[in-house]
């Protein structure tokens, strides 16, 4: 084991969806230091372009990809286009997802039909496309985004908190049915971090002392913090690590 050099990711091709929102140019940023060709997969161009652009020296041979996942027959599609531009996927950072904060009984069909649709379809079906080609190659490592809602009961987060924990379950499955190709599965579920999507919770002051006083480690998330545990999980460190999910939550989960 190089451990010295053990997140070099120099040759290697990372796929991020969500590439647009907080964490997920994070993602972005933290695997191209470390050397990475990266696929930054978003919903909307212009985010994707300038977390590509903003790359600068680090660009390499990286690109920007307009992309709704729930979209089967285009993720399939834009799959193949970046397998055959490339020759392979090392890593797919599988990050998309969205939320709706409001109580059980104010969910409407759609609302519902649309978080399972994002969180859960398409996580699915793009893992599916990537494993593919995965099988194919003989070697990957896939990290699905999940949260601490997939396994405490957070009110106003119902169709949320089911799919997260399903992520969970897929992450299992998966990594149980790839693990004879040499394809390692996780999850990362992230507490309360600061983003775009958290901002107006943690900008109201009853709740942010009330979800502050629940960490034992007195403080919220960054980005930069979920960084770091995904480059270990698709690391040679992680070798050994597969159907896992890492909670990055500063001890929330303890009590």
């Amino acid at each position: 084991m190089d451990y010295r050099n053990a997140l070099n990711y120099e040759g290697k091709v990372v796929v991020i969806t969500g590439a647009g929102g907080s964490i997920g140019s994070a993602m972005v940023k933290g695997f191209a230091e470390c050397g990475a060709t990266i696929v930054a997969i978003g919903l909307y161009s212009e985010e994707v372009e300038k977390v590509v652009s903003d790359l600068g020296d680090l660009k390499r041979d990286s690109m920007p990809l307009v992309l709704d996942v729930t979209d089967v027959d285009a993720v399939n599609k834009q799959v193949d286009y970046i397998f055959e531009k490339y020759g392979r996927i090392d890593i797919l950072m599988n990050h998309a997802g969205m939320n709706i904060r409001k109580p059980v009984i104010e969910f409407t069909e759609t609302e519902w039909d649309k978080i399972n649709s994002v969180n859960l379809k398409g996580i699915f079906f793009m893992a599916q496309a990537v494993g593919k080609k995965m099988i194919q190659q003989g070697f990957g490592s896939i990290v699905n985004t999940a949260s601490v809602s997939a396994a405490r009961g957070h009110c106003n987060l119902a169709p949320y908190a089911a799919t997260k924990g399903g992520i969970v379950q897929l992450t299992k499955v998966m990594a149980h049915e790839w693990a004879p190709y040499g394809i390692r599965v996780n999850a990362i579920g992230p507490g309360y971090v600061r983003t775009n999507q958290t901002a107006n919770l943690l900008n109201d002051p009853v709740k942010y002392n009330e979800l502050l006083s629940k960490i034992p480690m007195g403080r919220f998330g960054e980005v930069e913090e979920m960084v770091g545990p995904a480059l270990f999980l698709c690391s040679d460190l992680a070798s050994y690590i597969t159907g896992h999910a890492l909670y990055i939550e500063g001890g929330r989960m303890i009590d």
